[in-house]
C-alpha cells in the first residue's frame, strides 16, 4: 500500500463507547493514493476486538435486522445493549427496546417477521423456557422475515438456577441450530442466520454459553445489508394453528428435516480434518473445538476431527469418523446431547467417551486443562486453594434498599415461626444469606407469589412472597391474580428499586405502573401500601409489615427506593 508516513497528517476518533471505537484517517489531498487510503480506512473500520455479545449484536445489525426483542438475563443482555448504543440501529430506527419477559419477546419477534422484516430474540436459557411455548410453535407456523432466537446458557451456573442446554430445546422443536466456536463465528453466524431462516422458513437458534458470549477476539466485519422491505406471508393462513392447519404444518416440518440435514452437511461451519493417528477421534461442539485447538497452536491435531458448529448433526462427516477411529471422544459444553445420540448412532459399538462415561466432568464449563486430562496430555492443574482462604459470599450493596425491607421484615416475623418468605430471582435474593436469613425459596421467575399462595393454601398463615419490580412485570401478575380470586391470606412484598438492577440496571416494565396493576388485578387499594426503605422508616415499616400479616386476604406492600448502583451512576453522568 504506497502511503507515505508524512502524508497523513493526524488521526481521529470519529465515534467511541465502552463497545467499539472506530478510527478514519484524516489527510491533506497532496500526495496521497486515494484508492490505498480508503482501502486502509476501509480495514481499520472491519476489525474489531469484540465480545461473543458484541459481534453477534453487530452480525444482527449488519444481517439487515430490523428489531430486536429481549428481557435482561446474564449472559444475553448485552446483545441488546449493545445494539441500543449502536449509531447505525439509530439512523436505521431499529426497535430495540425491553419486553417484558421472555415470551413476550419472541412473539414480538415473530410479529415482526409475519410482517417480512428480519428479527432477533435474545435471552438466556431458563428465559426460554418461559418462551417455549411460542418458540416450538413457531417451528410450525413457520416464518416470513428471518428470525433468529440467541439464547445464551450458562454452565457452572455463575448467575443461574441451573445449567440446562438450550441444544435440546432446538432439537425438541426441530429447528437449525448454530454453536459458534469463535466470535468471528458468532458474527457471521448472527449476520446470515436470518438469510438461513427465510431459506429454511423456520426461526433458527444461535446458541453461545458464557465463556463466548464475554470473552473477545478480533472479528472483521462484512458489507451491511439492507432491510427487508414489509412483505405479508403469501400463505393467509400460516400462522393459524387449528388442528387442521397444524397437522399439516407439522407435517411439512417433519418433511423439511432433510434439507436441514443437507444443509448442515454443507455448511461451512461443519468440517471434517483429517488426522494420522486413527486410535480416536474427535467431535468438538462449538466452543470445545476452540478449547482443543488450544493445545494445537499450528490447528493439527494428530487425531481426525469433526468440527461441529451447526445442527442437525453432520450424519455423513460422524460415519466417516466411526468408520475410520476405534474410539470417539465427544467435547460439547452442556449437557452430553450429542455423545447421548452418537451411543445410538452406531451399529458397530464404537466406543464413545465423554460427560457420560467420566472422561469429562457431568457438571460445570469444560475448559482447556479439562480436554488435556481427556486427551491423556500433561498439564498443570493449578495450586490448591489454601484453607485459611475462606469464601466471600455475594452480598447486598451497601445502601441497598432490599437491606432496610429485610431488616424491618424480619422484626416483624419475630413472634411466627421461621419459612413463611418465599422470594423471587433477583438482587434481593441474598435475603438468603446471613446477616438476613429471611427467605426459604427461590425457584423461577414469579414463584414467589405462586408458592406463597399454595404454602397458604395448605394453612401456613401469613405467607408472605418478596418480588422486585420488574419480575413482578415479568411472571408476577398472573400470580397475584389467582390469589386475588381465591382471596387467599397472604402478604406480597414487591421490591421496588426501578430498574432491571440485577443484570445492570436496565428500564423496568413495571416502572411507574405497580400500584395501578394491583388495583386493576383486584387487590384491595385500602391494602396497597408505598413505602420508602430507608433506616429513619424503620418503626414505620415494621408497623406496616405486621398489621398486614395479621389481614386475612391479599395485600401488596412496596418499598419503592431507587437502585443505589443506578442512582450512582446517574449522579457521575450529570457530573
Amino acid at each position: 500500500m504506497a502511503i507515505q508516513i508524512h502524508t497523513i497528517l493526524k488521526y481521529k476518533t470519529l465515534h467511541f463507547s465502552h463497545h467499539f471505537k472506530r478510527i478514519i484517517v484524516v489527510f491533506q489531498l497532496e500526495s496521497v493514493n486515494f484508492g490505498a487510503v480508503l482501502k486502509l480506512n476501509k480495514l481499520i473500520m472491519q476489525k474489531h476486538l469484540f465480545l461473543g455479545v458484541e459481534a453477534i449484536g453487530q452480525g444482527a445489525i449488519d444481517g439487515g435486522m430490523s428489531g430486536v426483542y429481549a428481557y435482561p438475563g446474564t449472559p444475553s443482555t448485552e446483545i441488546t445493549e449493545f445494539i441500543q448504543d449502536h449509531p447505525l440501529a439509530e439512523e436505521r430506527n431499529i426497535h430495540r427496546k425491553w419486553s417484558a419477559n421472555e415470551k413476550t419477546a419472541f412473539e414480538t419477534a415473530l410479529g415482526m417477521s409475519y410482517a417480512g422484516k428480519r428479527a432477533m430474540t435474545c435471552m438466556k436459557h431458563v428465559g426460554l423456557n418461559v418462551a417455549a411455548d411460542a418458540f416450538v410453535n413457531s417451528a410450525m407456523t413457520g416464518v416470513n422475515g428471518g428470525l433468529i432466537l440467541t439464547v445464551a446458557d450458562d454452565p457452572s451456573m455463575h448467575s443461574s438456577q441451573n445449567e440446562q442446554d438450550s441444544r435440546f430445546y432446538g432439537k425438541f422443536a426441530m429447528v437449525p441450530i448454530l454453536e459458534p466456536s469463535s466470535q468471528q463465528e458468532a458474527y457471521d453466524m448472527a449476520r446470515e442466520g436470518f438469510a438461513l431462516s427465510e431459506l429454511t422458513q423456520v426461526p433458527v437458534m444461535l446458541r453461545i454459553t458464557t465463556r463466548m458470549a464475554h470473552s473477545r477476539a478480533g472479528v472483521v466485519c462484512k458489507e451491511v445489508m439492507d432491510e427487508n422491505p414489509l412483505s405479508l406471508p403469501k400463505d393467509p393462513r400460516q400462522y393459524i394453528l387449528l388442528p387442521a392447519i397444524a397437522r399439516r404444518k407439522f407435517k411439512g416440518l417433519l418433511q423439511s428435516q432433510d434439507l436441514f440435514l443437507k444443509l448442515s452437511e454443507e455448511s461451512i461451519y461443519n468440517r471434517y480434518e483429517e488426522g494420522a493417528d486413527k486410535s480416536m477421534g474427535i467431535v468438538a461442539c462449538g466452543i470445545a473445538y476452540n478449547y482443543l485447538m488450544e493445545h494445537y497452536p499450528n490447528n493439527t491435531c494428530p487425531f481426525p476431527v469433526v468440527k461441529v458448529s451447526q445442527y442437525p448433526i453432520p450424519a455423513k462427516q460422524i460415519n466417516r469418523l466411526n468408520k475410520e477411529c476405534d474410539e470417539i471422544l465427544v467435547l460439547e459444553e452442556g449437557a452430553p446431547m450429542v455423545e447421548e445420540s452418537l451411543k445410538g448412532f452406531f451399529a458397530n459399538g464404537t466406543p464413545i467417551k465423554g460427560r457420560l462415561d467420566g472422561t469429562l466432568p457431568r457438571d460445570g464449563e469444560l475448559n482447556p486443562d479439562l480436554i488435556a486430562k481427556a486427551l491423556g496430555k500433561e498439564f498443570f492443574p493449578g495450586f490448591a486453594i489454601p484453607e485459611v482462604v475462606a469464601n466471600r459470599p455475594p452480598a447486598l450493596c451497601m445502601g441497598c434498599g432490599h437491606q432496610d425491607v429485610y431488616v424491618a421484615m424480619n422484626e416483624a416475623l419475630d413472634s411466627y415461626s421461621k419459612g413463611r418468605v418465599f422470594s423471587d430471582i433477583g438482587c434481593y435474593t441474598l435475603g438468603a444469606l446471613p446477616p438476613y436469613e429471611t427467605i426459604f425459596s427461590c425457584v423461577d421467575m414469579g414463584a414467589s407469589i405462586t408458592m406463597a399462595k399454595g404454602a397458604s393454601d395448605a394453612g401456613l398463615i401469613p405467607s408472605v412472597a418478596v418480588i422486585g419490580d420488574s419480575t413482578f412485570a415479568h411472571s408476577g401478575i398472573t400470580g397475584l391474580l389467582d390469589a386475588v380470586n381465591e382471596k387467599s391470606s397472604i402478604t406480597i412484598v414487591i421490591s421496588d428499586n426501578e430498574s432491571v438492577s440485577m443484570t445492570g440496571g436496565q428500564d423496568s416494565s413495571a416502572f411507574g405502573k405497580i400500584e395501578t396493576i394491583c388495583i386493576g388485578v383486584g387487590v384491595d387499594p385500602s391494602h396497597i401500601h408505598t413505602i420508602v426503605p430507608l433506616k429513619k422508616n424503620h418503626a414505620e415499616m415494621v408497623r406496616l409489615f405486621s398489621e398486614e400479616f395479621a389481614y386475612d386476604g391479599v395485600s401488596v406492600i412496596i418499598p419503592r427506593r431507587e437502585c443505589i448502583q443506578r442512582a450512582g451512576r446517574k449522579k457521575r453522568n450529570k457530573a
